[in-house]
């Protein structure tokens, strides 16, 4: 292995222990540390690696202009996204409004606000009449930062439909408590999961493979560093227990980590007991 092809999951995974012990370890795998890449490069490689649609939201919780311009871009925004970046409204706990800079330099490049039509029977109305699943997803464009509250006081009073408590649930930028709000039946945890909605403690330990969690989350500490810190929290005291300073159990997981199919816990459990002779 060489700094040229330098595996972001094994440099995300190094950045959990000590900077002594990982420059030992990459010393005997052979490889540098990170090479930088700009904020775009980096958005770019989370939509190669699949990345959940959560990262979306990690990324705009920043309040940093420069962040949502990268996600402005991405293809999986739409245009609920999109409406609300160019309005300058926070995602985090900035007062708001943010500066808006989402100018690409190219001419195709659209930044007029999205059309998306209103009901006629407004906000709530809406979301009330959808009988069917496109439909629940047309009325929970119309949705925007301001309008959570009223969502939530309109379904305390009289639940809202279940095809937009889906809608509402699969918006990346819908707030967990309203989620909760929703319930929490394993079919729509389910659903919500296969959306993309994820928290970085659930990504961590379910998703898969581990080569592009573990990638997602390198790059992730960059453009969503304060979720990234709750990803490392979980994953540490098993990296430093397991592997730590086993430069042996290092060189099990750069050999592992391109096709193993389990999870990152269990992969990091797995190479620590292989060094370890058992």
């Amino acid at each position: 292995m060489n700094s040229g092809n330098t595996e972001p999951g094994v440099q995300f995974l190094l950045s959990l222990i000590d900077p002594g012990d990982a420059a030992a370890v990459r010393e005997r795998l052979g490889i540098g540390v990170p090479v930088p890449v700009d904020d775009e490069q980096a958005g770019w490689r989370l939509d190669r690696l699949g990345a959940p649609r959560a990262v979306l939201l990690w990324m705009l919780e920043r309040d940093d202009p420069d962040t949502n311009r990268v996600v402005f871009h991405r293809d999986r925004v739409d245009d609920a996204l999109k409406r609300d970046i160019l309005r300058g409204l926070p995602f985090g706990s900035a007062a708001g409004p943010l500066p808006v800079r989402v100018n690409c330099g190219l001419q195709w490049c659209s930044h007029r606000e999205p059309h998306i039509p209103a009901s006629g029977r407004g906000l709530i109305g809406g979301l009330r009449e959808a009988r069917t699943m496109g439909a629940a997803r047309v009325a929970a464009r119309a949705v925007s930062r301001p309008d959570w509250a009223a969502v939530a006081e309109a379904d305390r009073a009289e639940p809202l439909p279940g095809f937009a408590r889906w809608a509402l649930g699969e918006r990346i930028d819908c707030p967990p408590e309203l989620r909760a709000q929703f319930g929490s039946h394993p079919k729509f945890v389910n659903r919500l999961r296969n959306a993309g909605i994820v928290e970085p403690r659930d990504y961590v330990e379910r998703g898969r493979p581990p080569r592009d969690v573990l990638a997602v989350l390198h790059f992730g500490t960059q453009l969503f560093p304060h979720r990234v810190g709750e990803a490392a929290a979980v994953l540490a005291p098993s990296v430093r227990s397991e592997l730590g300073t086993n430069l042996d159990a290092w060189a099990v997981l750069a050999r592992l980590l391109r096709t193993f199919a389990g999870t990152v816990p269990e992969l990091v459990a797995t190479c620590g007991a292989i060094a370890r002779g058992e």
